[in-house]
């Protein structure tokens, strides 16, 4: 798989990654710690180089989880985690350097690592990104050799345009996807001038972009893709991207007309935002291997055509932006 450098830090990571948010099972589920071995197994055996977790994953079992395999294997694996959102109720007061310190050590315990490749500050609220005294902090951690790299992962552009003012941001956590596409418009041009990785999330908007729902299909009590949809829990574009899950399945039907062929529309879901050469990774998440080996060889597809991107964005522009591209 190619690797792409990852803005600032250097690293040299692959392009298709793994996120861990619902490592061990599908989201809402009991954790599983033999499943989510052999997911993180399965990415490192398909060349991935590059894992994302946080804190807040099934109550820091997924740090646990990534930590063991990583330690296990002889391949060199960058670690990223987030930092953050255990602050409850988690508003802007809450984050304090001796807060953050405090979840960045214990992410530490967690993993069994001497190091965090890549610590991020989780969604924070808007203010934090005008506490000058949050950033520093990392400055002082990354001198005691805990970290080696600070990130932000984000819910808006503005928030994005707002942490890249500060030099030791070396990444942005985005979500970009076929529904949500103005982070290419409005912020991209930015992270290549200012060398900000980016670390693309929810790639398939919450599984639409897999194209395997239908309108009879049903979520879990427990899945936010069942009690998130209004934004009741957290941030309403993390669930679906934003969009209402009915409007996405008509999009949906269009892309799959578009892309009517043998390969999976998540691939090309996947292919699509590799053709944005600003992103540095995309890290869609997987419940069994089977998925992991599937988003792997979504970078070895072939490049979309020019007309084929401008059809997505025909489809984009028609169902889709009007109910989303403002307000992230």
């Amino acid at each position: 798989m190619n690797r792409r450098r990852l803005g600032k830090t250097g690293f040299s990571i692959t392009e298709v990654s793994l996120g861990t948010w619902q490592v061990g099972g599908k989201w809402g589920s009991a954790f599983d710690n033999a499943n989510a071995e052999k997911i993180i197994n399965s990415a490192i055996d398909g060349g991935v180089n590059f894992i994302d977790t946080a804190d807040v994953y099934s109550d820091g079992e997924s740090e646990k989880a990534v930590g063991r395999v990583v330690k296990s294997r002889s391949e060199r694996i960058y670690v990223a985690t987030k930092c953050g959102r255990q602050i409850r109720p988690h508003v802007a007061e809450g984050y304090t350097p001796e807060a953050l310190r405090s979840y960045v050590e214990g992410s530490l315990k967690r993993t069994g690592l001497d190091r965090l490749d890549l610590i991020q500050l989780h969604c924070p609220p808007g203010e934090v990104y005008y506490r000058p005294e949050i950033f520093g902090l990392f400055e002082d951690l990354k001198r005691e050799g805990k970290i080696a790299h600070l990130g932000v992962s984000v819910e808006k552009i503005d928030e994005a345009l707002k942490a890249s003012e500060y030099d030791n941001v070396t990444t942005v956590q985005i979500i970009f996807n076929m529904f949500r596409q103005r982070p290419a418009e409005d912020f991209f041009p930015l992270a290549r001038q200012r060398e900000i990785g980016i670390i693309v999330r929810v790639p398939l908007a919450s599984g639409l972009l897999s194209g395997k729902f239908t309108a009879e299909t049903t979520f879990g009590t427990r899945d936010h893709r069942s009690f998130n949809r209004d934004g009741s829990a957290f941030d309403k574009g993390e669930t679906f991207s934003g969009v209402p899950f009915e409007t996405g399945l008509q999009a949906v039907e269009e892309l799959k007309e578009l892309f009517s062929g043998d390969t999976a529309l998540a691939s090309i879901a996947l292919r699509w935002i590799l053709m944005f050469p600003e992103v540095t990774t995309v890290i869609p998440g997987a419940s069994r291997p089977e998925q992991v080996v599937s988003n792997v060889g979504s970078a070895d597809l072939p490049p979309l055509t020019q007309e084929q991107m401008d059809k997505v964005r025909k489809i984009y522009d028609t169902h889709i932006k009007p109910l989303v591209h403002t307000n992230w």
